[in-house]
Order: C-alpha cells, then sequence, then structure tokens
C-alpha cells in the first residue's frame, strides 16, 4: 500500500476508534478523517440533539486532572448514558419524572497523551448514594433528574471531574448495525442482524453472570461495531447512512461542539483498536436494598483506586498493572 492509502486507512482507522471511546459512536460526526464525506458534516450536526448547559446546576464539582476540557489536547471524560429514549432530554418543560430510563452508563476516559482510552461501564443497578433522593440504583438519577443529577451523582460518587455528556437512544443501535449489513459478535458465527444483536444485549436471565454479562455484552456490540465500521471504512454510502443515523440518535451537552469533537478526532489519531479498554466497575457481588429492590455492590477497595486514576489522567497505567484484578472485557463473550 503506498504512502497516501496508509495515511488514508490509518485516518479512517483512528476515526473508528473514536467511535468507541465515546461510546456511542457520536465522534464519527467530527467529520476528521472521513475524505469525500466532509461535506456531509455539517447536515449531520443539526441532527444532534443538543441538551444546553446540565453543568451549570452542579456543585461542589471535582477539580479537573488539568485545565477543563474545552481543548481537544486535554485529558477528557465523557459520561455517556443509553436509554431507552432521548426524546425531551434537551427541553425540560417536557421532561417526565420516571419517563427515561437508563439501561448503560459508561465513563469514557481520553487522556491527554491520546495513546490509549478506558470505557468504563457501570452497572445500572450500582446501589449509590444520590442527592436529594437518598440511596437508591445509580441508573434512577437520570429518572429521578436529568443530566445534571446524573453529572452530580457520578463525580459525587467517582470524584472524576466529567467534561461532557451525551445521551443516546440504545436501541438505535439496531439500525446501526443493519447499516453496516451486521456485525459479529460471535467468533466465527453468522453475522447478527440488529435485531439479533438487540435481543443478544438484553438477554441476562439466562447468564451466568446475569447484568454483569449483560454489561459485557454491550460492550462487545459496541466494539463489534466498531470493527464493522473499521473493515468497510471505503465504502462511502454506507458510511453516509450510517452516520445519518447515528446523528439522529444522541443528544448533546452544548459544550461538546462539532469543532471540539473534530480536534479530539485529530488529536487521537495515534490511538489504534487495541489501544482501546473497555470494563465493568469493580463490584463485590449483588445484595438487596431495605425495601427488597436487586441491587449490585460496588467493592470501594478497588472502585475508588480505579477512578482515583481516571481523575488524576493515570487510568492508563493504572489499568495495566492491575488488569489481573479488574473486570476487562476479553475477546471471547458469552
Amino acid at each position: 500500500m503506498g504512502q497516501t492509502g496508509e495515511r488514508r486507512r490509518r485516518r479512517w482507522s483512528s476515526t473508528a476508534t473514536a467511535l468507541t471511546v465515546v461510546g456511542v459512536l457520536l465522534l464519527v460526526l467530527a467529520g476528521a478523517g472521513l475524505g469525500t464525506l466532509l461535506w456531509f458534516q455539517r447536515s449531520l450536526g443539526h441532527n444532534i440533539e443538543r441538551l444546553g448547559d446540565p453543568f451549570a446546576e452542579v456543585s461542589n464539582r471535582p477539580v479537573a486532572a488539568s485545565q477543563p476540557a474545552t481543548s481537544s489536547y486535554e485529558a477528557m471524560n465523557v459520561l455517556v448514558l443509553g436509554s431507552d429514549s432521548r426524546i425531551s432530554a434537551g427541553d425540560p418543560s417536557q421532561w417526565q419524572a420516571g419517563a427515561q430510563r437508563t439501561d448503560a452508563i459508561m465513563l469514557i476516559h481520553i487522556p491527554a497523551d491520546r495513546q490509549a482510552a478506558q470505557v468504563i461501564s457501570i452497572p445500572r443497578d450500582s446501589w449509590v448514594p444520590i442527592p436529594g433522593h437518598g440511596e437508591a440504583k445509580i441508573n434512577a438519577a437520570f429518572s429521578y433528574g436529568g443530566p445534571a443529577l446524573m453529572i452530580q451523582t457520578v463525580e459525587d460518587l467517582t470524584g472524576v471531574h466529567i467534561d461532557h455528556f451525551v445521551v443516546t437512544d440504545f436501541t438505535s443501535f439496531t439500525s446501526m448495525t443493519d447499516a453496516l449489513g451486521g456485525v459479529e459478535l460471535v467468533p466465527g458465527a453468522a453475522e447478527y442482524t440488529g435485531a439479533q444483536a438487540l435481543e443478544y444485549v438484553r438477554e441476562r436471565y439466562n447468564l451466568p453472570g446475569g447484568d454483569f454479562d449483560r454489561v459485557q455484552r454491550q460492550q462487545n456490540w459496541m466494539r463489534a461495531i466498531l470493527s464493522k465500521v473499521n473493515a468497510n471504512r471505503s465504502d462511502v454510502m454506507q458510511m453516509a447512512a450510517f452516520m445519518t443515523i447515528v446523528s439522529k440518535s444522541v443528544a448533546a451537552d452544548d459544550g461538546f461542539t462539532i469543532d471540539l469533537m473534530r480536534g479530539l478526532l485529530m488529536s487521537s489519531r495515534d490511538i489504534g483498536p487495541g489501544d482501546v479498554t473497555f470494563l465493568t466497575a469493580p463490584y463485590s457481588g449483588t445484595g438487596r436494598s431495605a425495601d427488597g429492590q436487586s441491587i449490585v455492590l460496588l467493592d470501594r477497595g478497588r472502585f475508588d483506586p480505579l477512578m482515583a486514576a481516571v481523575a488524576s489522567d493515570t487510568s492508563s497505567d493504572y489499568v495495566a498493572a492491575h488488569e489481573d484484578s479488574l473486570t476487562v472485557l476479553g475477546w471471547t463473550v458469552r
């Protein structure tokens, strides 16, 4: 392959990796490295639902590892939610308590050196303090008070400064999958359609690890979409259709602008697919709340050091040194 072809391949590889970094493929909208699809960027940007500034309502915030991530060259933490609906997420006048469930909660850390990234899933049933509501499952924060309360809850729990917030309609992953012609979720098996993949990722009662295995299946689906995007990067029409679906499936805070996304992609061009680590927040098992709910108990002895490493932008080294004691996504997922 010539130098021009290699540069093009590298740009697409970086773009695909950045999709995974934000967890919901949002950064594909930035346009860096999309070649002939650059003209498509502005119209895609109009499809993104905007949430305003949910951070304005968050108090007693942790100090950022460096400066707040308004630059594409700072460490960045993005809180990504997979909800059953993003409708009205940006319109407080239409907000109804309990109307939006949170099926997936991911903390994405992109280090300042742009050499790696970590995608940390927090189990939705994790029993945590929610400001103004006592202890409850963490996914209740979004239902109780929308983006601002979710950000406050995660920041209080982790000590990590959240820079940007994204919500995706998780069921739209079915359309994304079909737009790519299916994805491989089980090595050696036929590619899954969107409907089959959604069934795969929603299963938990017949899995040995229950909801913990479900979290890993969510991560596996995201990784499979990344791989398919990377493999099909030269199919301009397919990528255009795929990005249209993505852009119509996400909402983001106003500060997460298209220009910032583009800069993030450019600064992350050296991150390869193997440099992105998916892991589950450390937990000690399950239990019952006082009112009888089935809950997940976080293992603070392992959880707190991991989050301290994220907060100080040393998580790449920490994960590498403690991989044996962390729940890192393997290449074979049941």
